[in-house]
């Protein structure tokens, strides 16, 4: 069974930047579609943004729009989410979830990834 594992969670202060890391072993993740979800206390888990297959297609989440970009770099098989800009409603725990794809297509429904990592914790305060 493919696993995911998430790093680069952490403190910073609002308006700074982090990256988060999404990395597998054994199973390439470029035929992977990779999506990014966030959970908050007292909400429901939302998608964040996603990544397909080709690299190309790519959907944000209207709240993080124009803020945050993700990438894959396949030589280390590592997603990156790059957060820019970040507001202390940007803090909760995020979790990589992946699926196998034929088709370049993502997702932001949870019920669209079979595979999830243990999740990090962002937290944006001053």
């Amino acid at each position: 069974q493919l696993q995911v594992v998430e790093s680069g969670g952490g403190l910073v202060q609002p308006g700074g930047s982090l990256r988060l890391s999404c990395a597998a072993s054994r199973f390439a993740l470029n035929y992977y579609r990779i999506g990014w979800f966030r959970q908050a206390p007292g909400k429901e888990r939302e998608g964040v943004s996603c990544i397909g297959t080709s690299g190309g297609s790519t959907v944000f989440a209207d709240s993080v729009k124009g803020r945050f970009t993700i990438s894959r770099d396949n030589a280390k098989n590592t997603v990156y989410l790059q957060m820019n800009s970040l507001k202390p409603e940007d803090t909760a725990i995020y979790y990589c979830a992946a699926a196998f794809a034929l088709q370049p297509k993502c997702f932001l429904t949870p019920e669209s990834y079979a595979y999830w990592g243990q999740g990090t914790q962002v937290t944006v305060s001053s």
